[in-house]
């Protein structure tokens, strides 16, 4: 079996990484995109090779890392360069998640036949299929441009948080983020739209942390339900193949009679 794929995404200020923290809670191994350009921004890392080739040394540190803060105020202020650092990082974020999937299941196992996702033909339709063997581990990447960026092929289930932008401005201004950069960054991200005709499922963060986490609790369960249904058939016992024993002789027939 394969890890079973989850794909997390929102706007600024969506609730995402609050979720994350829940489905990590959930058991599921739950994957940062952010972190993972973190790494690829260290020095020597694939991620400073392609911020050095696009845009010089100037956005680079000392030791040869990305300089982070100056990198945002390129491409924050530069939809053109925004575009092309896109293009350099997406696909080394989404071949070193695949790395930590494919690593997360045993070698070698064969992937379970595509079922339902939850969300998309809803638990029932997941839970139709019986758990035949055990359910493939959960993996999930939280990234905020996943659809974007074109990774829906590679997951068997996307969920995307939503909210009114103006509500996410406010929570991003109350975390101490400046409200021009604020807006800068919901305005780079959009408004949503790719997001929600791209998920699975959307979770509407408009109301109270409780009626997130209801909506959260539910996700798990059926998420917990689609991978079950994915797990490879066990094994049939095989049965020995019947066969008739050679019997003992018998004792010789008697000799018929003589006539004279």
């Amino acid at each position: 079996m394969t890890a079973f794929r989850v794909g997390l995404t929102g706007g600024l200020a969506s609730g995402k990484s609050t979720v994350a923290s829940w489905l990590r809670e959930a058991g599921f191994q739950v994957i940062d995109a952010d972190r993972l350009v973190a790494e690829l921004y260290r020095p020597g890392g694939a991620g400073a090779a392609a911020v050095r080739r696009l845009f010089g040394d100037a956005l680079l540190t000392p030791e040869g890392g990305v300089d982070h803060a100056a990198l945002a105020a390129r491409v924050f202020a530069d939809p053109a360069a925004r575009h092309a650092l896109e293009q350099a990082i997406h696909p080394l974020v989404r071949r070193r998640f695949e790395e930590i999937a494919d690593a997360a299941a045993p070698p070698g196992s064969p992937r379970a036949p595509d079922t339902p996702a939850a969300g998309a033909g809803g638990p029932d339709a997941a839970a139709a299929a019986p758990r035949t063997g055990p359910a493939p581990p959960v993996v999930v990447l939280e990234a905020t441009l996943l659809v974007e960026a074109g990774y829906g092929p590679g997951f068997d289930l996307i969920v995307t948080l939503e909210g009114d932008p103006e509500l996410r401005l406010r929570r991003a201004v109350a975390r101490d983020l400046d409200e021009a950069a604020a807006r800068a960054r919901l305005a780079a991200q959009g408004d949503g739209a790719r997001r929600r005709q791209g998920a699975h499922r959307v979770i509407e963060n408009e109301g109270s942390l409780a009626e997130l986490r209801r909506q959260v609790d539910l996700l798990i369960a059926d998420i917990r339900c689609a991978a079950a249904a994915q797990a490879p058939a066990s094994a049939e016992p095989e049965l020995a193949p019947s066969r008739t024993e050679p019997q003992p002789p018998g004792p010789p027939a008697p000799s018929p009679p003589s006539r004279r």
